[in-house]
């Protein structure tokens, strides 16, 4: 998870309503964000040659409050992932913005346990050849803080996604709380203004302001709701 600060002005557009921009200590993020969907199923059914994939996505942080409750949630701005299949039906029932595009990743398989694997990469193939994201981590494994800025980034546990007629569709996403390594280094190669536009591209240039790797978990995506707005 590579997280940029940026401008709240450049994700107000892009806010589905219904929800406002959820900060940390002031600062608005966008994060890169590369893993890996393992034993995939659908309605409780497994699809042959669909299981596992990986994907990458460019995300933000938003925020709904009903009836006292606050649910905590994340947008995407683009989700990249290897089959064209996963895209379609994504795009289908949850009008997600996936793009499909060959792709590969490389972790290092020496690790046991608790110990972190030493680098992480995610590539993806657009028109200009091949851009990725990497890490290299290190330690072990450790709760989340709570008010850290990683308990920020990964506790979002609702989706919420724009409409085609402006409104906004609703998720809940189930999963325990990750554990995180340290990262001594993140690097981004590649030109993403071709994916992200022109403003979001030149945030992706520069270095992330933090970076974490989380051991991820089983997750339960559920159905979409509409939101009465």
């Amino acid at each position: 998870m590579l997280n940029y600060q940026v401008d709240p002005s450049l994700l107000e557009p892009l806010v589905p309503r219904g929800t406002r921009l959820d900060q940390w200590q002031g600062a608005t993020y966008v994060s890169l964000v590369g893993f890996l969907f393992r034993d995939t199923r659908v309605l409780g059914v497994p699809v042959p040659l669909h299981r596992d994939f990986e994907e990458v996505n460019l995300r933000f942080y938003v925020r709904r409050e009903i009836d006292g409750e606050v649910r905590r949630g994340v947008t995407f701005i683009r989700e990249i992932v290897p089959r064209r299949a996963i895209a379609i039906v994504a795009r289908l029932a949850y009008n997600e913005p996936y793009v499909a595009l060959p792709m590969r990743h490389a972790i290092d398989a020496t690790t046991t346990g608790d110990t972190a694997p030493k680098t992480l990469r995610y590539e993806w193939r657009q028109r200009a050849g091949w851009s990725a994201i990497a890490v290299e981590a290190s330690g072990i494994a450790a709760p989340l803080v709570s008010g850290s800025e990683a308990e920020f980034i990964t506790e979002h546990y609702w989706g919420y996604t724009r409409q085609r007629d402006g409104g906004t569709v609703e998720y809940h996403v189930a999963h325990p709380r990750w554990r995180t390594w340290t990262v001594d280094a993140a690097t981004v190669q590649g030109d993403l203004s071709e994916l992200y536009g022109a403003a979001l591209g030149d945030v992706l240039r520069r270095p992330p302001d933090s970076a974490f790797l989380a051991e991820g978990s089983a997750i339960a995506v559920h159905l979409p709701e509409r939101l009465k707005l």
